[in-house]
C-alpha cells in the first residue's frame, strides 16, 4: 500500500509543477516582444520596396552607377543649306544636358536614402531584432531546463521525507538541488541581458521611427534640387522657342505671326502673291480652279517652314492661289476682322454708291495696322489681277466671289444655305468695291517683293490660248484673242441674284463655275460689275 500511494503522489507532483511554467518576464516586456515582431516586418517590408525603387545599381559607387535618365545626341541641321542646329536638336540638347543634371541629383538621392535609410532598416530587421527574438528562445530553453530540474529536486525531496530510511535520497537531492540553483542562475543572467537589450530597442523607438523621417526628408531635398534645375532651364527653352522665326504660319493670329517673323506682310501672302505676279497674271482662273490636292498640301507645308522653291511651283499657279485662299480662311480671325463685320455688312447695304464707298473707306480705315497692311497689300494685288481680266477671266465681280469668303466671315456661321445667299452676296458687294477702287481706298504705289527674296522665274504659258502676257496699257482690242482660240465660258444667271442687283444699276457678267473655298461650290451664280464709276470727287 505504502508502494502504491508513492507512486500515485510522485505522479501527482510531477503533473503539478510541470503545469507550473515559471514566467521570467515582466507584463512591460512581453508587450516590447509583442512589438518587436511588428516593427521587424514593417521595416522588411519597407527596406524590399524601397530596393526595388532603387534605379541604379545597389551599393555601387556613384561614379559606377547608371541611371537611365539620359538623352540620345541632338540630330544634324534638318537643311544642309541653314548654319546652327534646328530647333528641335537645340531643346534636345538643352534637355539632354538637364537630364543629365537630374540623373546625378538621383544619383546622389539614392546613395543618401541607401545609407540613412535603407541600410539601417536592414540591420534593424535582419540582425537587431533577430537576435533579441534568438536570445529570446535561448531564456525559454534555460527557464525550461530550470524547471525540469526544480521538478526533479522536488519529487526527489518527496521521495526523501516519505521513506526516511533511504539516506542515497538525501545525497541525490543535494546534487539535483545544485543543479536547480545552477540552472536558475543562467536563467537570471540571461533573463537580464535580455531585458537589457529589449529596454534598449524601446529607448531606440525613436530612432527607429526617424529613419521614415529622413526618407521624407531626403525625398524632398531631392525633389527640391530637381525643380530648382528644371526652373533654371525652362525660360532657356522658352526663349529658345520664342527666338525661333521659322514658326508655322498657317491657322495662327496674323499679329502674332508678324511679331515673331518681324514681317509686316504675312509671309504665305508675301510669297503666294509674289510668286503669282510672275506666272499667274495670266492664267485663267485663278483663284477659281481647284488645284491638286496634294500639290496644295505641299506647298502649305513648305509655306509653314518657310521653304519655297519658286522655280517649282511656277508651273503650277492655281496650287499657289489655292495656298493663298487656304491661309486667309485658316486665319482665326479674317483679314477684315469679327469686330468690323456688322459695319462692312451695314456699308454694303448702303443703296447710293458714293455713300457706300465711303463707309467703306470708314470700315478701312479702322482696321488694325497688321490688317490694314495686308489687306492693302492684297487688295493691290487683285486690283493688278483684274487689270488682265480679258485674259484670266477675274473681274473684280469674279474675284470678290471667290475671295470675299475669305477674307470676311460672321463669328458665328450660318449654314450653307445662309452663306449663299445673304451673306456671300453681302460680302461680294464689300470686296469688289474695293477692288475695282484700289487706288482710291489704298493710294500710292507698293511693293509686292518686299523681302527681295523669290526671283523671276522663266515664265511659263500654262493656256495653250495664250502666248504672252500682255501688258495692261494695251488697247483691249489689241488684248482680245480671236473667239474661236477662246475657251468658252458656261453662262449661269441666279434670278434673285439678278433682280437684287439690278436695282443698284448693275449689270450681269458671265462666268463659269465659282469655287468659294468655303466648303461648298456655286454653278448657277451670276457676277455683276458697277455700270458706271461713282463720283469719286462727290464722296
Amino acid at each position: 500500500n505504502e508502494t502504491v500511494f508513492l507512486i500515485f503522489t510522485n505522479m501527482f507532483l510531477n503533473v503539478l509543477f510541470r503545469a507550473e511554467k515559471t514566467e521570467v518576464l515582466s507584463e512591460d516586456l512581453l508587450q516590447v516582444e509583442k512589438r518587436l515582431e511588428l516593427v521587424k516586418q514593417v521595416s522588411h517590408s519597407t527596406h524590399k520596396k524601397l530596393t526595388a525603387c532603387l534605379q541604379g545599381q545597389q551599393g555601387a559607387e556613384a561614379d559606377k552607377r547608371s541611371v537611365s535618365a539620359f538623352l540620345p545626341p541632338a540630330p544634324r541641321p534638318l537643311h544642309p543649306w541653314r548654319t546652327g542646329d534646328p530647333l528641335p536638336g537645340k531643346m534636345l540638347k538643352l534637355c539632354g544636358e538637364t537630364e543629365d543634371k537630374l540623373a546625378q541629383e538621383l544619383i546622389h538621392f539614392e546613395l543618401q536614402v541607401e545609407r540613412d535609410v535603407i541600410e539601417p532598416l536592414f540591420l534593424l530587421a535582419e540582425v537587431e531584432i533577430p537576435n533579441i527574438q534568438k536570445q529570446r528562445k535561448h531564456l525559454a530553453k534555460l527557464v525550461l531546463d530550470m524547471d525540469s530540474s526544480r521538478t526533479r529536486w522536488q519529487q526527489t525531496s518527496k521521495s526523501s521525507g516519505l521513506s526516511s530510511g533511504l539516506q542515497p535520497a538525501g545525497a541525490k537531492a543535494d546534487a539535483l538541488r545544485e543543479e536547480m540553483e545552477e540552472a536558475a542562475n543562467r536563467v537570471e543572467i540571461c533573463r537580464d541581458q535580455l531585458s537589457a537589450d529589449m529596454y534598449s530597442f524601446v529607448a531606440k523607438e525613436i530612432d527607429y521611427a526617424n529613419y521614415f523621417q529622413t526618407l521624407i526628408e531626403v525625398q524632398a531635398e531631392y525633389h527640391r534640387k530637381s525643380l530648382t534645375l528644371l526652373q533654371a532651364v525652362l525660360p532657356q527653352i522658352k526663349a529658345q522657342q520664342e527666338a525661333w522665326v521659322e514658326k508655322p504660319s498657317f491657322g495662327k493670329p496674323l499679329e502674332e505671326h508678324l511679331m515673331i517673323s518681324g514681317r509686316e506682310i504675312a509671309f504665305p501672302i508675301e510669297a503666294c502673291v509674289t510668286m503669282l505676279l510672275e506666272c499667274g497674271m495670266q492664267e485663267e482662273g485663278l483663284f477659281r480652279v481647284a488645284p491638286s490636292a496634294s500639290k496644295l498640301k505641299k506647298l502649305k507645308a513648305a509655306l509653314d517652314c518657310c521653304v519655297v522653291d519658286v522655280q517649282e511651283y511656277s508651273a503650277d499657279p492655281h496650287a499657289i492661289a489655292g495656298a493663298l485662299k487656304s491661309y486667309l480662311r485658316e486665319l482665326p480671325e479674317p483679314l477684315m476682322t469679327f469686330e468690323l463685320y456688322d459695319e462692312w455688312i451695314q456699308a454694303s447695304n448702303i443703296q447710293e454708291q458714293d455713300k457706300r464707298l465711303q463707309a467703306l473707306w470708314n470700315a478701312c480705315e479702322k482696321l488694325p495696322k497688321a490688317n490694314h497692311n495686308n489687306i492693302r497689300y492684297l487688295i493691290k494685288f487683285l486690283s493688278k489681277l483684274s487689270e488682265y481680266q480679258d485674259i484670266n477671266k477675274m473681274t473684280p465681280s469674279n474675284i470678290a466671289i471667290v475671295l470675299g469668303p475669305n477674307l470676311l466671315w460672321p463669328q458665328a456661321e450660318g449654314n450653307i444655305t445662309e452663306m449663299m445667299t445673304t451673306v456671300s452676296l453681302q460680302i461680294v458687294g464689300i470686296i469688289e468695291p474695293i477692288i475695282q477702287h484700289a487706288d482710291w481706298f489704298f493710294p500710292g504705289e507698293i511693293e509686292f517683293n518686299i523681302t527681295g527674296n523669290y526671283g523671276s522665274p522663266v515664265h511659263v504659258n500654262h493656256n495653250a490660248n495664250y502666248s504672252s502676257m500682255p501688258s495692261p496699257d494695251m488697247d483691249p482690242a489689241d488684248r482680245r484673242q480671236p473667239e474661236q482660240a477662246r475657251r468658252p465660258l458656261s453662262v449661269a444667271t441666279d434670278n434673285m441674284m439678278l433682280e437684287f442687283y439690278k436695282k443698284d444699276g448693275y449689270e450681269p457678267v458671265s462666268l463659269s463655275h465659282i469655287s468659294l473655298n468655303a466648303g461648298f461650290n456655286i454653278s448657277r451664280f451670276s457676277l455683276f460689275k458697277i455700270k458706271t464709276k461713282p463720283n469719286l470727287k462727290a464722296v
